[in-house]
């Protein structure tokens, strides 16, 4: 993968070229920012050019590298991420990112830009939560100790290390602290607060800011075909974001189903119909954890927008038409009174979500209190 191929972020580009001219390569680089913004690009950008697939090299060398890297199959490149115990798994196993290598491929082949959530799918997940395990830190210590087999860098891509579990944290510390020869890490991550502070420590911080709208939107015209004006609303509306910027593309996406249920919460809790929201709770508990989570974040969204809306000022709202127009009738209901009680609520809700707590009962409990919230002025 070639670095024109990845969506804007120059600048980020530019630091990590940089760094190989000076030959001041770090050995664990932690690559930090927010969903959609490219940082998985980045590094596989990063990996390949180390790994040989660099226009100043030998023909024939470049292309062999380019080879091993286009089904992203080359010896020294190693690939952590978070996996799943599918059911059936004995508990003995320790699951290890291997467990899902023709999955993983397959969705890189795709693009470098996707979600947990569109990798919970490709594993068949249902209501588990992904993790990175203690086997996981045992495997790669022992692929990291061979030699590198092209004679250059072994690569070690670690996605979403802030879902590794303490054991496997611990192990990978002992790791960065004395790393194999010629070993780069390279860890993507979009909570490095979740991550120890030793590790962090050990890292160079990169920190990878949202794409330009003009990046974005050259992007949609460019790659996706689409006209002008459409372009520049979707990348105005994506918040820097390519992967919400393709959601946008899509009429079906998740977030319109997220919309209609934030809508019917809202009018359900307003004409205070306890029977209906009471269908709607559970509707909800019927999602995945995951959907679930990524249901309270949109709603969270929404009441900001929404409060921000009633300050009449265009440029500091990022909605799609549809929401603004809900908006238009609804804001007046966000307002100083109950907001911050609001957000709080929907920050309670995730986090009981996030330890297991009986969804039906949890969003219940969330839509009984929203009829209270709503209604004060």
């Amino acid at each position: 993968m070639k670095f024109n191929e990845v969506i804007g972020q120059r600048e980020a580009q530019k630091q990590l070229l940089q760094m190989v001219s000076e030959q001041r390569v770090a050995h664990a680089m932690l690559l930090c920012g927010p969903s959609g913004c490219g940082k998985m690009a980045l590094a596989l950008a990063f990996a390949s050019y180390l790994l040989g697939e660099d226009d100043s090299l030998p023909t024939p060398q470049k292309r062999n590298a380019e080879t091993m890297l286009h089904r992203w199959e080359h010896p020294d490149l190693h690939f952590t991420y978070p996996v799943i115990r599918p059911t059936g798994t004995s508990s003995e196993h320790k699951m290890v990112s291997g467990d899902f290598a023709r999955q993983w491929r397959e969705m890189l082949m795709q693009g470098p830009y996707f979600t947990m959530d569109q990798w919970l799918d490709r594993m068949k997940a249902t209501n588990q939560q992904a993790l990175i395990g203690a086997g996981e830190s045992d495997e790669l210590t022992r692929k990291l100790s061979l030699k590198s087999s092209q004679g250059g860098f072994k690569i070690s891509i670690i996605w979403l290390p802030e879902r590794m579990n303490a054991e496997c944290a611990n192990k990978l510390l002992k790791l960065l602290e004395e790393p194999p020869l010629q070993t780069v890490f390279l860890m993507v991550c979009e909570a490095p607060e979740m991550l120890l502070d030793t590790i962090r420590s050990r890292t160079q911080r990169i920190d990878i800011r949202r794409i330009a709208e003009a990046d974005i939107e050259e992007a949609l015209i460019h790659r996706r075909g689409i006209d002008e004006e459409s372009a520049r609303r979707i990348a105005r509306e994506s918040n820097g974001s390519w992967l919400k910027a393709l959601e946008t593309l899509d009429a079906g996406n998740e977030n319109r189903q997220f919309l209609d249920l934030f809508i019917s919460l809202m009018r359900l809790s307003y004409q205070r119909n306890v029977r209906e929201l009471k269908k709607w709770s559970e509707a909800v508990s019927g999602f995945g954890r995951e959907k679930q989570r990524r249901l309270l974040i949109y709603f969270a969204r929404m009441i900001r927008e929404n409060f921000v809306y009633n300050f009449r000022n265009p440029a500091l709202n990022y909605m799609t038409a549809d929401e603004e127009n809900f908006s238009k009738r609804f804001a007046r209901f966000i307002n100083e009174a109950n907001v911050t009680e609001i957000a709080e609520l929907l920050t309670k809700t995730q986090r009981d979500i996030g330890q297991n707590a009986n969804a039906k009962i949890v969003f219940f409990d969330l839509a009984l209190k929203m009829i209270v919230l709503i209604m004060r002025k």
